[in-house]
């Protein structure tokens, strides 16, 4: 497993939940699209509405790239 699935295997509260977020409160989730032109419009006003939130959890992750020896894969 890489570093970076590590860091974000410890975060998985935060992704669920945006996950949790994105289906209650910006409506997110399976209606049964009669076309795929439907289920596009739908997510895209999901998110849109997602993004106008004034207080979203994040993660603060950052890498460096460095000229070090990796001792582990």
């Amino acid at each position: 497993m890489t570093m970076r699935d590590k860091i974000l295997l410890r975060k998985r509260s935060v992704i669920e939940t945006i996950n949790d977020q994105l289906k209650n409160i910006a409506q997110a989730e399976h209606s049964r699209h009669r076309s795929f032109g439907n289920l596009i419009t739908n997510l895209v006003a999901s998110l849109i509405a997602y993004s106008f939130q004034k207080k979203k959890p994040a993660i603060k992750f950052e890498t460096t790239k460095s000229d070090q020896l990796t001792l582990f894969l």
